[in-house]
């Protein structure tokens, strides 16, 4: 009898699989074409092609046109116009960007996700520009203009970056420029963390991330966190141990702001204390929150804007999270 009942069971349960497997998939396809159908007007204007063109006769019509960016007198714009290195960085951005098409269809692709889950927020106006290759500001989003450096994307190879450590210029690539752009606007919605523990600022960076989940979905992990594949081949290998490392130190509620150079900001390794570390990427505390605010997603019925303002304890106490072994 306890054999019969489990050989009726067993089809049902597949079939319920089956549902399931359907109707998520019929959900997402819903969501997919939601999202196609989104409106957006995008403008792009080639600053830094019109400035290396205009010439100095040129230059009180880009001043009309462009009037926040120029806060100098003529004179020192006739003079970078004339200087030799801003000549030469200029062909060299003009050489990698003769075109910017296919970089604004993924940006519209970009804006298309964000307008879906934030329908409030009005699409900026986009202007590049070049900033003597200044990769910390390579992205500005300023009320409704983005400001986008092209100097700071010209490959990881090229010759201007050639005196930056390996772990900046592998990040100055025209392929994590869209990425880029959805980590300047998470950072808007994305409210800095009150509590000052290493949790929170781990579930902040998870956040940023898992909203380039939802924006990026057709982007692999590594580009969302800006990781090489082999950098993300160690991550998901080691996040057990890792994760443990941090229980057995109790780094989650401390608030020693060392935590934040040796497991959350840029570096080239992340810093453990162990031999390993030469092995590993940086930022791996984000990496880590990121997979705690996924895990929390996949098991609470939570909406992506309740998520945003949601203090880190709780989330790390309803996730259930569990690092892959």
């Amino acid at each position: 009898m306890y054999c019969v009942i489990l050989g009726r069971v067993k089809p049902i349960f597949i079939l319920l699989s089956v549902f399931l497997v359907l109707f998520s998939c019929n959900d997402s396809d819903k969501v997919a074409q939601e999202i196609a159908a989104v409106p957006i007007d995008l403008n792009i204007s080639r600053f830094d092609r019109e400035f290396a063109s205009a010439g100095a006769e040129g230059l009180p019509v880009l001043r009309k046109k462009y009037p926040y960016l120029f806060p100098a007198p003529d004179s020192v714009w006739v003079a970078k116009m004339q200087d030799s290195l801003q000549i030469e960085l200029f062909q060299e951005v003009g050489n990698t960007f003769q075109s910017f098409e296919d970089e604004k269809e993924s940006i519209i692709q970009l804006f298309k996700h964000i307008k879906y889950y934030f329908p409030e927020y009005t699409v900026p106006k986009i202007i590049t520009v070049t900033n003597d290759v200044d990769y910390n500001n390579r992205i500005i989003l300023a009320d409704s203009i983005l400001f986008v450096s092209l100097d700071n994307y010209l490959g990881a190879e090229h010759k201007y970056y050639g005196g930056f450590q390996r772990y900046i210029a592998k990040s100055l690539d025209r392929n994590y420029l869209v990425s880029d752009i959805a980590s300047a606007f998470a950072k808007q919605v994305v409210p800095r963390p009150r509590d000052r523990t290493f949790l929170a600022r781990m579930i902040y960076f998870g956040k940023e991330l898992y909203l380039k989940d939802l924006f990026m979905p057709n982007a692999n992990d590594g580009k969302r966190i800006g990781y090489s594949q082999d950098e993300m081949d160690w991550a998901i290998a080691n996040e057990e141990p890792m994760w443990r490392n941090f229980i057995e130190n109790e780094y989650l509620y401390s608030t020693d702001n060392k935590l934040n150079q040796r497991f959350l900001e840029p570096a080239p390794f992340s810093k453990f204390g162990l031999e390993l570390d030469n092995e590993s990427p940086g930022r791996l505390g984000r990496y880590v929150g990121w997979q705690i605010v996924r895990a929390f997603m996949e098991n609470n019925d939570v909406d992506i804007k309740q998520l945003m303002t949601m203090p880190a304890d709780e989330i790390f106490k309803k996730s259930n999270y569990k690092p892959r072994n």
